[in-house]
């Protein structure tokens, strides 16, 4: 007769409490292992979607679109975003567009010829248009002259009925980069309008991202905008600022919009962005805070001592007109989490908060400077009816967006002078600029307060 086989237990599974140590560590590995490879550390979706496979467009190699991205330093994510499904989504969105009544107009706008596109008004008269309680009321939003655009781009941009992205290079300052993570249905309901000058488009040519006899122009999901600076300003940035705060004037079919630096590329499918960050948090507007100021007096520091603009007794004479008009530091009284937020990235609902914010920081723009994060906690507290604002966490912008370093050869040696702009040379601040007893004395309570509630 046969002898049965005998089947022994493998000696390490001979101890249970070994066995389910060796199970425990190969989980924590498995984890630990994926969460060091994914992109998405902050980002969680309860399902996945179906996402489009196919590259949005292909780049000659000379190009280097994804050449010296800034790497992420944190290692864990203390505030996720949890993102519903794609499909549902997508359906939501769809419907709020639809609702017209939510996204009624309400405010009516200067319509008059002026010595520049954003106008010229007085801190009074500028003042005097924080209390929106008139409906009837004009409001100053720019446009006091045409906008330079052709005739084809503006109807197109009138056809944008949803979802827009909008982002801008001008000077040649950024690579155009295409974004990731878009569903399949996302280029058939979202709108993405890239606003460049003709030193920008020279570049383009230059690396044969678009024919030279080609009127419309489309680099993969971008829909390209030509703006003629002859009718705007000879500084960029400040050329920049109106897609990035008039795009409820340039889209003015649009329900929601994001605005995105040309340095970053979007990572994110932008309805499951505008889902999340605006519809879910039932907010105006929503935007990462700055990661290491809470005080617009300490952004206003920086931007003088590392010379974001070049006219430093101008942003003194900046922050005296806001300290005088009403500006408080930051403290735990106000609903917000911080006074300095990072615009990289603003996500907005089209309505009367949102268009009116827009409106009137647009303006501080043009009276002072394009550094939009000094004149925001200014607008942002004193005007009414209040800005419903999500400022989320630097480390989920991080996830939602990869950062790219500006561009560091540019093609402006083939471009005729007439075409380039002209540099400003920093205008140093008196030498007695401090020690004035005079100077900064109407933001001395905002530096005592600040000191108060740092050494509390």
């Amino acid at each position: 007769m046969g002898k049965y086989a005998q089947y022994r237990t493998p000696p390490l599974c001979q101890s249970k409490l070994l066995c389910t140590s060796l199970l425990y560590l190969f989980s924590v590995m498995f984890l630990a292992l994926y969460n060091a490879l994914s992109p998405t550390k902050c980002l969680f979706r309860s399902s996945p979607f179906d996402p489009i496979q196919a590259p949005l467009f292909s780049y000659p190699s000379t190009y280097g679109e994804h050449n010296h991205a800034f790497p992420t330093h944190r290692s864990s994510c203390s505030s996720p975003v949890y993102f519903s499904d794609y499909w549902p989504v997508l359906e939501e969105i769809q419907n709020l567009c639809r609702n017209f009544s939510a996204f009624a107009p309400n405010l009516r706008y200067m319509m008059e010829d002026g010595d520049t596109f954003g106008g010229t008004f007085s801190t009074n008269r500028r003042l005097s248009y924080f209390n929106h309680s008139n409906e009837s009321e004009e409001l100053p939003c720019g446009f006091f002259k045409k906008f330079p655009i052709s005739n084809s781009d503006r109807i197109e941009m009138e056809n944008c009925h949803g979802v827009v992205v909008v982002s801008a290079i001008f000077d040649d300052h950024d690579k155009i980069r295409q974004p990731k993570g878009l569903g399949s249905k996302t280029l058939d309901n979202v709108c993405f309008f890239m606003f460049i000058d003709d030193v920008t488009l020279k570049g383009f040519r230059y690396h044969q991202l678009i024919p030279r006899k080609v009127l419309d122009y489309k680099i993969g999901a971008w829909r390209i905008v030509k703006v003629s600076r002859k009718n705007l300003y000879s500084n960029p940035a400040k050329n920049v600022v109106i897609p990035k705060y008039l795009v409820h004037r340039l889209f003015p079919n649009a329900k929601y919009s994001i605005w995105i630096n040309a340095q970053l590329q979007l990572m994110v499918d932008p309805l499951l962005l505008i889902h999340t960050l605006v519809v879910a948090e039932n907010v105006d507007m929503a935007i990462p805070k700055h990661p290491f100021f809470i005080h617009t007096m300490e952004e206003a520091m920086a931007t003088a001592r590392w010379k974001k603009w070049w006219d430093v007794e101008s942003l003194q004479r900046q922050m005296e007109t806001y300290c005088k008009n009403g500006l408080q530091p930051w403290s735990s009284n106000k609903p917000y989490p911080t006074d300095v937020p990072n615009t990289a990235i603003i996500l907005r609902k089209h309505g009367l908060s949102n268009n009116l914010f827009s409106c009137l920081l647009y303006n501080e723009l043009e009276a002072f400077n394009p550094r939009d994060q000094l004149p925001f906690a200014y607008v942002r507290d004193l005007m009414s009816p209040k800005l419903k604002l999500n400022m989320f966490e630097e480390e989920v912008l991080e996830q939602i967006a990869a950062e790219y370093r500006h561009n560091q050869k540019r093609v402006r040696s083939s471009i005729r002078d007439e075409e380039s702009y002209t540099t400003q040379r920093t205008k140093r601040a008196r030498s007695d600029l401090i020690v004035n007893s005079s100077c900064c004395s109407r933001c001395q309570n905002y530096l005592s307060e600040v000191w108060d509630e740092t050494h509390k």
